[in-house]
């Protein structure tokens, strides 16, 4: 799959594409086409579709989309000669990575909006993958619907999700507004190259992004490379990485077993601090897992 759907998004017309992002339409009269869904693949194309090739394409390729139901099909305006010969409507442009993430967050419904989004980044992606496993669980301890997007397993609260990883743009804004249709109040995702695209996380704002990395240079490096995937670093972004306190606390809890459990808890702990969970909240989790235990 690779396809932002309807179920979890918003509708819009062809129209407001010309008019909001400056796309070419034939034929004109069309302005009014209301598309349901963006897909970048054949196999997620459906009725009410707008087919975003992430290849080039030819008129056989198009026939096809648009008899699985594509209602549109957005091109480069090299293709502007087979304008007559389609029989739907098609939009002209060389929309960057940039521009394709706005669109597709802006039918999702702007997901990463409506979530405290965590992201995880180091050199080791196993690492990485094994944190937000570990920053998932933590979060839900203290209370929170979570989504995960992770190569070992993406999911929306307990509900498995079935990616193709690794994923891109139009996969990513799906699976936050489909976290975010089930009541999820964060999600977490795993930044490697096994989970994430390049540009996948186009439009998305990262709220806490945390380093497995205990070297602050390395986490600098880290940091630079995670940038790859696109995401909005603006002042709302806070990056972390364990500290004495987090790991004091994680050294406290019957939850780290070993020193590599233990740094795995530090971690969620310190991004939790840092999204300003308070800090007598998180002792009181811990000191309940220990009585549970």
């Amino acid at each position: 799959m690779s396809a932002v759907s309807e179920s979890v998004g918003r509708r819009m017309t062809l129209g407001y594409l010309v008019d909001h992002y400056g796309f070419d339409l034939e034929p004109s009269f069309a302005m009014d086409v209301t598309i349901t869904s963006l897909a970048d693949d054949v196999d997620s194309v459906g009725p009410g579709s707008l087919y975003i090739p992430s290849h080039s394409v030819d008129a056989e390729h198009l026939e096809r989309v648009r008899a699985r139901g594509a209602y549109a099909a957005l091109v480069p305006h090299a293709m502007r000669e087979m304008a007559d010969d389609a029989q739907f409507p098609l939009l002209f442009a060389e929309p960057d990575a940039r521009q394709i993430g706005k669109l597709a967050s802006d039918i999702a419904g702007k997901p990463s909006g409506m979530l405290a989004i965590f992201a995880i980044c180091g050199e080791d992606g196993d690492e990485v993958e094994a944190n937000v496993v570990r920053l998932a669980d933590f979060l839900h301890m203290l209370g929170n619907p979570v989504g995960v997007i992770s190569a070992s397993g993406s999911s929306s609260l307990e509900r498995r999700l079935d990616l193709r990883h690794p994923v891109g743009i139009l996969d990513v804004q799906h699976t936050l507004a489909v976290c975010g249709e089930d009541g999820a109040a964060a999600a977490v995702i795993a930044l490697n190259e096994r989970t994430l695209r390049p540009d996948a996380l186009q439009s998305v704002g990262i709220d806490v992004l945390g380093s497995v990395d205990d070297v602050r240079q390395q986490s600098i490096s880290s940091l630079r490379a995670a940038q790859g995937y696109g995401f909005i670093a603006d002042k709302q972004l806070t990056m972390t990485m364990r500290t004495e306190e987090s790991d004091a606390l994680a050294s406290q809890s019957a939850l780290g077993q070993g020193d590599e459990s233990e740094r795995r808890l530090s971690l969620a702990i310190a991004m939790t601090l840092a999204a300003g969970v308070r800090r007598g909240n998180i002792k009181s989790a811990l000191r309940v897992s220990r009585e549970l235990r």
